[in-house]
């Protein structure tokens, strides 16, 4: 009989530990999955965070292309601006040459050809339509 008791007792202790060991499991996985939920939280403000900034970073791109894109339209092409630079010289050039002709004091310089007005050099609407 006391092999009985002696084993009732040895199972009775063993029962405690394992309770005890399930406790402590049980509160580690509560742990665990508290910390789990608190890192998925964060990291989903993180991902928010990074979105609004990416967001925000991509409207400023997209804004300082399209004053790029403005700029260039109101900039003229170098070749543009070297074509104008050149006639504005050559007009400062030949000005005063010009100058006595364009207030009717003197005839063409001298090099340039007077263009003789003829019916070859002046087009008209063709006269089918008044008809």
């Amino acid at each position: 009989m006391s092999s009985y008791l002696a084993q009732e007792v040895h199972l009775a202790r063993r029962h405690e530990e394992i309770l005890s060991q399930r406790s402590e499991l049980l509160q580690q996985m509560e742990t665990y999955l508290g910390d789990k939920k608190t890192k998925k939280t964060w990291q989903t403000q993180a991902a928010d965070a990074a979105h609004k900034r990416n967001a925000a970073l991509l409207n400023d791109i997209e804004a300082a292309e399209k004053k790029l894109q403005e700029r260039v339209c109101l900039l003229p092409h170098p070749d543009t601006v070297k074509l104008e630079t050149l006639y504005w010289a050559s007009i400062k050039e030949s000005l005063p040459k010009w100058e006595a002709f364009l207030l009717g004091r003197a005839e063409v310089p001298i090099g340039f050809k007077k263009m003789k007005t003829t019916k070859k050099n002046i087009s008209y609407p063709e006269e089918d339509s008044q008809k």
